[in-house]
């Protein structure tokens, strides 16, 4: 029986929001604030799902950004990343990645969609942003972890962890700045860490992008 959905709780609320909201917003720079204060070591002992030395490494680079939070550069670079204008090096949505037409709103979009409406699961954020937002979805990992813990497994096998690593090694690859190269790493390492845990099996489809 797995018995740790507060620390899932605790990696997609602390993380969700350092990619859903850009960090020029008032919420998201108090957020970003925390990692600029942040004791490593202290964290690192603390962190769930993830080695000890490898929470350290991703910390480090986060807290090191989060210093640099007062200039334009963590702003930019975020929008640079995930928002445009321009070709994103790193879209933030699923179906992107999964879908033969790497669309926005794309199947995986609407399966993801189509599973909420059954268990009853309200969408996280603003309408105009697809459901399958790797910030969004981290959101409501937390969500149906503290909500609906017996639908976690299945959110996370047959929504998230289907392209998640693969998201976020493209991002680890493309972030040039560390904030975001060490929120790549941390994120990737938490979710594998959740799947070991609960003993997930992922089918992984074929990537388009």
């Amino acid at each position: 029986m797995f018995d740790r959905y507060d620390e899932v709780a605790f990696v997609g609320a602390t993380l969700g929001p350092l990619f859903a909201t850009d960090p020029a917003d008032a919420s998201s720079a108090c957020h970003v604030a925390t990692f600029a204060a942040l004791d490593v070591d202290a964290a690192a002992a603390e962190w769930p799902f993830v080695a000890e030395e490898r929470a350290r490494k991703s910390l480090a680079a986060m807290r090191e950004g989060a210093e640099d939070a007062d200039s334009e550069a963590l702003v930019w670079e975020y929008r640079r990343l995930f928002v445009g204008p321009g070709a994103m090096p790193v879209p933030p949505w699923g179906s992107v990645y999964t879908d033969r037409e790497c669309v926005v709103f794309g199947e995986a979009t609407l399966a993801l969609r189509s599973w909420m409406r059954r268990n009853g699961i309200a969408r996280q954020g603003a309408e105009k942003t697809p459901e399958d937002h790797i910030g969004l979805m981290l959101l409501l990992m937390a969500w149906i972890a503290g909500h609906k813990p017996e639908l976690l497994e299945e959110y996370l096998r047959d929504h998230l962890l289907t392209w998640s690593s693969h998201m976020l090694e493209e991002l680890e690859g493309a972030a040039q700045h560390p904030f975001y190269r060490g929120l790549a790493q941390l994120t990737r390492e938490s979710l594998e860490g959740i799947a070991a845990e609960m003993g997930i099996q992922v089918e992984y489809p074929r990537f388009y992008r």
